[in-house]
């Protein structure tokens, strides 16, 4: 009998398909568990101790031993003595007087111990006056406080000046510990820092404490286009809180000024920014600004925004207090920003007042290191490597053609374009899956459940994205076998799949102008690098699945980065979206963020799956996960709310509104709570409790009635949403703290042009509105406000809202309106207006009743509450 011949067992490994041999899938189902535990356990065992990692407070008494350095005990008490002082809200006496007294003693202690040889400091109290439009209001203030703190070189010529910004207003009911106390005593720290230096800065540095943040950004308005040292200011630093505690993110840069990345890249101890938070926040998606608008449209300078973000859930309310804030966090800002102005007061660009045109692209890896580099760089990284990973696909493609004696490069091809669609639609899925999770939840009035219970977004969002992202290719594997391509390259075809659909997109989103592309780039790289290597190596080509350790070991960095990327934004959102509004539904964005999380982390990865047996019988497992979490999410477990720590914000303004018509009779008047929601439930958690809310309705039925819905409603924010704001009526009258006086001074009829001016004075409490809403064919053609909302009919229309706050300055408010009618005739009504007084802060006392309804809200509700009074007329 003829020997069979011997068959060569390295070439058959190499080659797998030249005997016609198909690869089967060689692991049992029950090791996949383990294989996703394992990106599981790098989430907890590496993102997380980086992302929480804070440098160990210094104390007073290490302080000769650590010379030049922040010293975070020192600003902890300063930060203790401001927190006592209560709330501040402007036009309140603790804003005004108390916290401006404070700042001033504290930089007198610190000009006792500053070198004077070498400093010279100059003390400013400002007090400003003036007006501009703010989103969809005209923005008015009057005798607001800043306290400006100017620091120079004695020996120093430079007419260069370096801002450093931060507010020490709060909101009502919160001492503003956090927001923004904990960055005031920061920059008092530095201040001091600088002071006592031996070694003598370029540049003079301005430090602003500014007393009108919260109003919202009128005392930076004031200081930029007011303040004789805001010419000089070349560049800014600006200090924000949107929480308490943790580690400060830089999330807004330049504009068009690199330079201010490269010197961030080079000094900053302890790097934490993110060109895809910049992007984000400056889309408008969430319900904050900061001064760093002010200064770069209104003074024209670059700078950076940098803002500590962790435990938002204070933020605002009465439990932002000093015990909230961490001393490490205070240490951990104080070095970054004792750093950064440092360099920037030495820095030769703050002598060129000219740009060079282009924005930065920016972020931190995992706490480690800083990348920054040109957007033009970004644009030639982006397409570069995007083309090299298309090149290499191409290559992968071709090479397992050519070590195939049955297949052709066009049936690959082909296969492969079957595998590409499917991966795309597993991308629609793993996008589109969590947000139908949000859907269905929140048409079950179940949003918000992951509110204090955050790991259950594991559950409910991310898993269902595995599975969209898996689930088409899986079924593909399994319902349509291909014996001719072994196992291994069918997995591989699915990774490059990914691979494109990065590349696709990286130049999609350079297109677009987007520079959050950046995530792309970096997924390329890595898997790009571990396809490079097994070609190279020609583990590409081999039976077994040695190609898929290089891949998986090459996967773990990038992994652990993006979800450090969106793990830092859920930190952020988690605590934004219970005060994001009851007009849009908060999980979407929570799903959102999950879903692109699980693409960008674990897209490769997840692929994975594919090599076990029985993937479908994996998938179905990661649906039980998504409905036991779906049962521990409608469970208790599931209430959005807890006591202190995370809790429900409600706005309820105790009103008196009366309402005059064209012939000064009063057609209604009435007392009540207005609410203005903050979140998705309303007022829904509390109608089991003690509190009545019999008779509350929505405000929607009066808008077509009553100029601005007939509701004090208070910034644009508010005013934005009032459709969807609740009123419920009392019985007895409020009693208000104070008077709204408002007076028609006369009307001048200018029949040349159609023109009747309508002239007013108005006066009362430090916080004021404004409603005006032409009547009929009447419109308005001029006033005395700023005129740009008139200007721009198209991006402003009625009715239109005006802002009106003071500090010390009680001088009345008056103004004029002017209303053109096309046939002249102004013996009916044309114009319907309303004056609004908000008694915020504390130094107005709350009626009997008002307290007592206040205190029936449960121990998880945070209230911002004010007596106001509503006064609506028609002329």
């Amino acid at each position: 009998m003829e020997k069979e011949p011997k068959k060569d067992i390295a070439l058959e490994e190499s080659f797998p398909l030249s005997f016609g041999k198909v690869q089967r899938r060689s692991f049992s189902w029950y090791y996949a568990p383990s294989f996703i535990l394992l990106w599981v356990a790098l989430f907890y065992a590496i993102v997380i101790p980086l992302y929480n990692r804070l440098p160990d407070r210094i104390t007073v008494s290490q302080e000769s031993l650590r010379p030049g350095e922040f010293v975070a005990e020192r600003a902890q008490r300063q930060l203790h003595d401001f927190d006592r002082i209560g709330p501040k809200v402007v036009g309140s006496f603790a804003n005004e007087v108390t916290t401006v007294a404070f700042l001033l003693d504290e930089v007198e202690k610190i000009r006792a111990e500053m070198n004077s040889d070498i400093y010279e400091l100059e003390v400013d109290v400002q007090s400003p006056t003036g007006s501009y439009v703010f989103n969809e209001m005209v923005n008015m203030y009057q005798g607001i406080h800043n306290v400006v703190v100017k620091l120079s070189s004695k020996d120093s010529p430079s007419q260069s000046y370096l801002l450093v910004n931060s507010h020490f207003d709060s909101k009502p009911s919160s001492p503003g510990s956090g927001d923004d106390g904990t960055m005031v005593v920061v920059m008092l720290e530095v201040l001091r820092q600088m002071a006592i230096s031996r070694t003598p800065f370029q540049h003079p540095i301005v430090f602003l404490f500014n007393g009108a943040e919260e109003n919202p950004l009128q005392a930076s308005h004031g200081f930029i286009t007011q303040h004789k040292w805001a010419p000089n200011c070349k560049a800014f630093i600006n200090l924000e809180v949107a929480g308490s505690g943790g580690r400060d993110i830089l999330f807004q840069s330049g504009p068009n000024n690199p330079w201010l990345m490269k010197y961030y890249r080079k000094h900053a101890k302890h790097p934490f920014a993110s060109t895809m938070a910049e992007e984000i926040f400056q889309s408008g998606i969430l319900p904050s600004d900061s001064d760093f608008r002010i200064f770069r449209d209104f003074g024209n300078i670059p700078g950076v925004d940098i803002a500590q973000i962790s435990n938002g859930y204070v933020y605002h309310t009465v439990f932002d207090t000093y015990e909230a804030v961490p001393g490490r966090s205070v240490q951990n800002s104080g070095n970054n920003v004792l750093a950064l102005v440092r360099a920037f007061s030495n820095a030769s660009e703050l002598n060129e007042t000219e740009s060079d045109g282009s924005h930065a692209v920016f972020f931190d890896f995992l706490g480690l290191f800083f990348v920054y580099y040109t957007e033009t760089t970004g644009i030639v990284l982006n397409c570069v490597i995007a083309v090299i990973s298309l090149v290499l696909v191409g290559f992968s493609i071709w090479k397992m053609s050519k070590n195939s004696e049955e297949v052709s490069l066009k049936r690959i091809s082909i296969w492969f374009s079957i595998i590409l669609a499917l991966h795309v639609v597993g991308f629609l899925l793993c996008i589109c899956l969590p947000l139908l999770m949000a859907v269905l939840f929140d048409a079950g009035d179940r949003s918000l459940t992951y509110f204090t219970s955050n790991w259950l977004v594991i559950g409910l969002y991310v898993c269902p994205a595995v599975i969209g992202l898996v689930l088409p290719l899986a079924l593909y594997f399994t319902l349509r076998p291909n014996e001719q391509l072994c196992h291994g390259y069918h997995l591989q075809l699915a990774l490059h799949a990914h691979l494109v659909v990065m590349a696709l997109l990286a130049i999609i989103l350079t297109a677009a102008g987007l520079r959050s592309q950046y995530l792309c780039l970096i997924s390329m790289i890595f898997y790009g690098g571990a396809l490079l290597i097994n070609l190279l190596s020609t583990l590409h080509d081999r039976g077994k699945y040695y190609w898929a350790l290089i891949v998986t070991i090459l996967q773990v960095l990038p992994f652990c980065y993006f979800c450090y990327a969106f793990y830092t934004f859920l930190v952020i959102f988690f605590p934004i979206m219970g005060r994001n509004g009851a007009s849009t539904n908060p999980d979407l964005i929570i799903a959102l963020t999950c879903g692109c999380c699980t693409f960008f982390a674990l897209g490769f990865a997840a692929q994975f799956i594919n090599i076990f047996r029985w993937p479908k019988l994996i998938l179905l497992g990661l649906g039980v996960v998504t409905f036991i979490f779906c049962m521990i999410a409608v469970s208790e477990v599931g209430f959005p709310y807890r006591a202190k720590t995370n809790v429900m914000r409600v706005n309820c303004l105790h009103t008196r509104r009366i309402f005059y018509e064209y012939d000064g009779s009063v057609s209604h008047s009435d007392s009540g709570y207005y609410f203005d929601y903050q979140d998705r439930r309303a007022l829904d958690p509390v109608k089991d409790s003690a509190l009545n809310l019999t008779g509350l309705k929505a405000v929607k039925p009066d808008c077509d009635e009553y100029v601005m819905c007939g509701i004090p409603c208070f910034y644009y924010s508010w005013c934005r949403w009032r459709e969807y704001d609740g009123w419920l009526t009392r019985e007895s009258e409020v009693i208000l703290p104070g008077e709204l006086n408002f007076e028609f001074l006369g009307k001048t009829i200018f029949e040349v042009n159609r023109t009747a001016r309508f002239e007013f004075q108005m006066s009362g409490p430090p916080h004021m509105n404004v409603f005006i809403q032409p009547v009929g064919s009447a419109e308005v053609s001029d006033w005395s406000f700023v005129r740009k909302m008139l200007d721009e009919p198209e991006e402003f229309e009625p009715p239109y809202q005006i802002y009106f706050s003071y500090g010390t300055d009680s001088t009345p408010l008056r103004f004029h309106i002017d209303i053109w009618k096309s046939d002249g005739d102004f013996d009916g009504p044309v114009l319907e207006i309303a004056g609004v007084g908000h008694f915020v802060n504390y130094d107005f006392e709350r009626d009997a009743e008002s307290r007592k309804f206040v205190s029936d809200f449960p121990n998880f509700v945070h209230v911002m509450e004010w007596p106001s009074i509503f006064k609506r007329y028609i002329f």
